[in-house]
């Protein structure tokens, strides 16, 4: 069933949680070769169906931990989809990063997971940016499903 029971809590279960992060990698994968309209819709989608089946557990905080890591697995998407440094640098110029953050975030040799980290990227594609593109949060289910009337 993907649970186990501890101390009289529902929790998921170690391969439960192994086999979402393969899935969620799977995509955000920089192979896929899809617009990221439509892998936010089909991260989206996943993300709906898995917290409405296992939702269910006492799992509050490690929802949070998981939405913070598929945020950052989908700016990692985003920049690698953006490819050369110029393109990288005028985007970010057009979400609102200053000019000297957008230049070091451009041409950084950092590798797209760790670029995902930096402060002008986070600016560029904001949780609310995400939002607005049709990322839904792991946390927002858990609450509706627990604090529902």
């Amino acid at each position: 069933m993907g649970f186990t029971f501890r101390a009289n809590r529902i929790q998921w279960h170690a391969k439960t949680l192994l086999k979402f992060k393969q899935q969620v990698r799977r995509l955000t994968n920089r192979n896929w070769g899809v617009s990221m309209k439509y892998q936010l819709f089909k991260i989206s989608q996943y993300l709906r169906g898995w917290i409405n089946y296992f939702g269910i557990a006492n799992c509050y905080q490690r929802c949070v931990e998981l939405d913070h890591w598929i945020r950052r697995r989908v700016r990692m998407a985003y920049w690698r989809q953006w490819q050369k440094p110029r393109t990288k640098v005028k985007i970010l110029l057009n979400r609102g990063v200053r000019i000297q953050s957008a230049v070091a975030c451009g041409i950084t040799s950092k590798d797209p997971w760790r670029s995902s980290k930096t402060p002008g990227i986070q600016q560029a594609l904001s949780n609310a940016y995400l939002r607005s593109q049709g990322l839904v949060e792991l946390r927002d289910g858990w609450i509706r499903l627990h604090h529902s009337k």
